[in-house]
């Protein structure tokens, strides 16, 4: 750190992880384009305010801006992540759980199973393209 930079609040430290967190999964989902990225950065901003109102709510940024991307892909492309671990009927999403509350994690409502913590959907099953999403 540069001497005439102040230190890492705690509150930026916790927006700086969801942001990472939800690109990865972004990323991950090969929909981490600049348009998609955008709204991780409007998501990261409204939750500063958020977050700074209520200081007790920064263990929940991870699955709060997870899920404000999630609503914004399904306005603009469509559902994501689409849920990679049911193979037939209609495709669906998964959803972010706790809504608000730490730990958060992408589970399948469907089959009733968590398939990734927000951050890892790397390491779940393929799968997640938003449909009509622009290729990255």
């Amino acid at each position: 750190m540069h001497p005439d930079q102040p230190p890492v609040t705690r509150l930026e430290q916790a927006l700086h992880a969801a942001r990472a967190l939800v690109l990865a999964d972004l990323a991950a989902r090969e929909v981490a384009d600049a348009d998609v990225v955008s709204l991780v950065e409007e998501s990261v901003t409204h939750r500063r305010w958020w977050v700074e109102q209520w200081p007790e709510g920064s263990e929940f940024l991870a699955g709060l801006v997870a899920q404000d991307v999630q609503d914004a892909l399904l306005e603009r492309y469509g559902r994501w992540p689409v849920c990679p671990v049911c193979g037939s009927g209609d495709p669906h999403a998964l959803e972010v759980e706790p809504e608000l509350g730490a730990d958060p994690h992408w589970v399948c409502h469907k089959a009733g199973v968590k398939v990734a913590a927000v951050g890892a959907l790397g390491s779940a099953p393929g799968g997640g393209r938003a449909e009509g999403a622009p290729p990255s």
